[in-house]
């Protein structure tokens, strides 16, 4: 068989299928519409339905899961985060160093000063130790052991 010649076969089963059809079709049209009308009736109802109970179930999960939920994706925060490093507690031994160090030199160079002004207590003149004091009255000398002896 040729190639057109089964092409027209094909077109000539394809119309006596479609004329067997034409009848069956036209009793099922208006079932269909019903059924169209019946199926956006009953999609309005569940829908009506559906809106409070879903609207209660939000409400629910907000108020028990939510928080939960929330807890544990702060917890899962928390572990991810990398821990902060060890600080070193090194700056605190550092500074009483040279906050020692620091009185060290201060303590090292008023003793110099003092050392170079040359005003020791040895030093100082002898009449200095016996002036009158300020007053204008005289002390009498105290008679010690040695001076007895």
């Amino acid at each position: 068989m040729s190639p057109k010649k089964r092409t027209d076969a094909i077109r000539d089963t394809a119309r006596h299928a479609a004329a067997q059809v034409k009848p069956a079709a036209a009793r099922a049209r208006p079932l269909a519409r019903n059924a169209g009308a019946a199926a956006r009736r009953q999609l309005l109802r569940t829908r009506a339905w559906a809106a409070p109970q879903v609207e209660r179930s939000s409400q629910v999960l907000q108020d028990t899961v939510a928080p939960k939920v929330s807890a544990a994706l702060s917890s899962a925060a928390r572990k991810l985060d990398p821990a902060q490093p060890r600080r070193r507690h090194w700056r605190k031994p550092a500074g009483l160093a040279t906050l020692t160090a620091a009185g060290g030199a201060a303590a090292a160079f008023l003793r110099s000063k003092m050392k170079n002004s040359g005003q020791t207590p040895e030093a100082q003149p002898a009449d200095s130790m016996h002036a009158p004091p300020p007053n204008g009255q005289q002390k009498t000398p105290v008679s010690t052991r040695k001076d007895q002896a």
